[in-house]
């Protein structure tokens, strides 16, 4: 027996050294900045497909336990060989930092589209992917139509994906990752709600624990509130999940309508509320500094201009006899937030028609898009360009008329008592061209794939805000199966582009048609 033993240790000991050997060299040993912070990514989303699994397990409505099981499992292989078979290095280039968390959403999407294909739910694995992808970005755009003959557990796994996207994939790997050191601070700078010249903590992974649980903590708060509603466990943490993510999928046809509750939409207006401001804002006052609130001009535009919105839809609606006044200003305020924080839920009903808002005056519907634009606050789970840049944009125009008006005068754009740089500026300058770039050429491409210019200019608007429901044939009692394949495409690209904040995407872009451009010259030479 003893020689056993030392036989069976001598034999796991040269397995141990020639895997060791295999990872070692080439070309197993792949330095990869990208293939390890994705295959992280991965992991992350095995433990909420296997939550999904359990549930679909124990629902009695379908049987797709093993097409999200089968999900699960693949996505657990693919993660676990790029973080065995790759590594990051020490020191992550801005570049190859953009280029992670690319990847990862695009990757995660992929492999989130899984379960949702192996399910049949869906049909083809272009609408699984349509689906995953507005979940991973938490748009809340669907193309699930019955939403309600769907098993319990692939409905659920909808919901996590959302839970998931509004705070950031990347969040969730450097959460684990202390050792990353400034490769990990530079990818939290990308994604991780909370500006980073006020970080939360020292290091990275306790910033991010900390975020996360002031996430988790918010979420079991929507769902508690939620239940005291009337709500069933299963359906306030479905769309608590989906609420502190301001993602927008219901597991029900008419959204938030189906229960047609006042209390239920004022919780749901306060949760998506919540999380369209500052992360960094939430956790001073947690930490005792409930004032950073007052103090912050973003947060007091950002409830400003909710007010102003809800209060003139509201009366635009009321006077065009949409319904009566109550319900006017119920629906107008709930229009209000869920399309400024992105949260694309919908209060519509058979018994709340008013609550449509694609079928609201054109005055009312005027004051949508400019709330989509905008989103919510910097550093929130919220979608849109944010409140903070809007602030900057046009204080910098008024800087430049001024300017114009008196050649002479110095000016400054300044937020509170502090002077805006001017590479600042530029950037906020760039990423607002971006957009409005990035908009008309959806606009004019979804509109030469046969859909009406209302659809494709509130359905491109939405996507890159990461709203969900739009104008037009996609409205909130609508879907996106309104747009053909072709258009579906370009919009999961919007999403991905608008969730990602253009510069990840079009840096990714770049950089490949630079490299393939310098191997052209490379061939040419020989």
């Amino acid at each position: 027996m003893t020689a056993v033993l030392s036989a069976s240790r001598q034999a796991r000991a040269v397995a141990k050294r020639a895997v060791h050997q295999l990872v070692a060299d080439r070309p197993w040993n792949v330095t990869s900045r990208v293939g390890f912070v994705v295959g992280l990514g991965l992991l992350f989303l095995v433990p909420g497909m296997l939550l999904a699994t359990l549930i679909e397990w124990g629902s009695s409505t379908s049987n797709h336990e093993v097409a999200l099981g089968m999900g699960a499992l693949i996505t657990m292989a693919a993660g676990m060989l790029l973080v065995t078979f790759t590594r990051l290095d020490e020191d992550l280039p801005p570049a190859s930092v953009f280029a992670a968390v690319a990847w990862t959403w695009i990757c995660t999407s992929l492999f989130g589209a899984l379960p949702l294909w192996f399910s049949g739910a869906l049909g083809s694995f272009d609408n699984a992917l349509f689906e995953a992808v507005s979940g991973m970005t938490a748009t809340g755009s669907t193309v699930l139509s019955p939403i309600e003959g769907t098993g319990r557990g692939v409905l659920m796994w909808r919901q996590i994906m959302q839970w998931y996207g509004g705070m950031g994939m990347v969040v969730l790997a450097v959460t684990v990752l202390p050792f990353l050191g400034v490769g990990g601070l530079s990818l939290i700078t990308v994604e991780a709600p909370g500006p980073t010249s006020d970080r939360l903590a020292p290091r990275v992974s306790s910033t991010a624990r900390r975020l996360w649980a002031l996430y988790g903590g918010i979420t079991v708060a929507i769902a508690a509130a939620l239940m005291i509603a009337g709500l069933s466990l299963y359906d306030a943490v479905a769309h608590a999940f989906t609420t502190a993510g301001t993602g927008g999928f219901s597991p029900y046809d008419h959204s938030i309508g189906h229960f047609d509750s006042a209390a239920v939409e004022v919780v749901m207006i306060i949760g998506m509320l919540v999380g369209g401001v500052s992360f960094t804002l939430h956790w001073r006052a947690v930490s005792g500094n409930p004032r950073a609130y007052a103090r912050s001009s973003e947060f007091r535009t950002y409830l400003l201009a909710l007010a102003a919105a809800g209060v003139v839809m509201s009366l635009l609606n009321w006077a065009d006899d949409l319904s009566d006044l109550s319900h006017s200003f119920r629906n107008g305020f709930f229009g209000a937030v869920t399309l400024s924080t992105s949260g694309g839920f919908s209060n519509a009903s058979d018994a709340n028609p008013g609550g449509d808002f694609a079928a609201w005056t054109p005055g009312a519907q005027a004051l949508l898009l400019p709330l989509m634009v905008m989103g919510g606050m910097t550093g929130s789970t919220a979608g849109g360009l944010k409140v903070l840049r809007a602030q900057v944009m046009a204080k910098y125009m008024r800087v430049g008329l001024l300017r114009v008006k008196h050649p002479q005068v110095v000016a400054r754009v300044k937020l509170g008592q502090t002077a805006v740089a001017e590479p600042v500026l530029q950037r906020v300058a760039g990423l607002v061209a971006l957009y409005a770039l990035s908009a008309l050429l959806a606009i004019l491409v979804l509109a030469a794939l046969g859909e009406d210019l209302i659809t494709s200019s509130s359905g491109a608007i939405s996507a890159l805000s990461n709203m969900g429901p739009a104008l037009g044939d996609a409205g909130p009692t609508s879907n996106y199966l309104v747009f053909t394949r072709p258009a579906r495409g370009v919009l999961m690209a919007l999403m991905l582009i608008g969730r990602l904040e253009f510069f990840a995407i079009f840096l990714v872009v770049v950089s490949a048609y630079e490299r393939s451009r310098r191997l052209a010259r490379v061939n040419l030479r020989r």
